[in-house]
C-alpha cells in the first residue's frame, strides 16, 4: 500500500527511473529537479553520491540547516509503495512574499508512469497532519490555471478557491480537514 515516507536511499534505483520519466516529459517539479540535476545529478547514480542528495534534502526541514539561497526550511516525503517510488511532496513551513503569491505552502509531483491512480490525492490528504504538527492550521496550496488534474486534487481535500494570480489559482487547505471526515 502506498505511503509517506522521508527521503532514502534504498528508493535510489526507482527514483533515478522516475527523473528519466520526469526528464523525458520535460516536467522538472518547477525547476526543484533541474536545480537538482545541476548539483546532483552527476552522482546520483553512485550509492554515496544519492546518499549524499537525500541527506542534503533532509536538512532543508531544519532551521539551520543549508539549502538554496532564498528558500525557507521545507520537508520533503516521498511517496511509495514498497521500493517503489511514486512521487514527492515538499512542506514549506512558511511563507515568503513570493510563495504567499503563487508558490504557497505545499509543492508534489507524481512520476509520470505512476499518474491518474489517485496519488496526488492521497499524498496531498496524508501530509496535511504533518502541515498541522509544524503549527499550520491551513496549507496555501497553487497550481497553474492550465493545471486540471493538479486542481482537482486541491479541490479533493478540500481545498476553497481564494482567486488567481499571475497564471496560478490559490486555494487554502484546512489541515485539520482529516479529522473532520471531509
Amino acid at each position: 500500500m502506498p505511503q509517506l515516507t522521508t527521503p532514502h536511499v534504498r528508493y535510489r534505483a526507482s527514483f533515478l527511473e522516475a527523473v528519466e520519466e520526469n526528464v523525458a516529459e520535460g516536467e522538472f517539479f518547477g525547476d526543484t529537479l533541474k536545480r537538482e540535476l545541476d548539483v546532483y545529478g552527476g552522482t546520483w547514480h553512485e550509492p554515496d553520491g544519492f546518499a549524499r542528495y537525500v541527506a542534503a534534502i533532509r536538512e532543508e526541514e531544519l532551521e539551520e540547516g543549508r539549502r538554496p539561497e532564498g528558500f525557507v526550511p521545507a520537508g520533503w516525503y516521498w511517496y511509495v509503495d514498497g521500493d517503489s517510488y511514486l512521487g514527492r511532496i515538499q512542506i514549506r513551513h512558511r511563507l515568503t512574499p513570493s510563495l504567499l503569491e503563487v508558490g504557497g505552502h505545499i509543492g508534489y509531483g507524481v512520476r509520470p508512469s505512476a499518474r491518474r491512480r489517485g496519488h496526488a490525492t492521497a499524498m496531498l490528504r496524508d501530509v496535511l497532519p504533518y502541515a498541522r504538527a509544524l503549527g499550520l492550521d491551513r496549507v496555501l496550496v497553487t497550481c497553474d490555471t492550465t493545471n486540471v488534474g493538479s486542481r482537482k486534487v486541491i479541490e479533493a481535500v478540500g481545498g476553497q478557491f481564494e482567486d488567481e494570480r499571475d497564471g496560478k489559482l490559490r486555494y487554502w487547505v484546512s489541515t485539520d480537514r482529516i479529522h473532520r471526515g471531509c
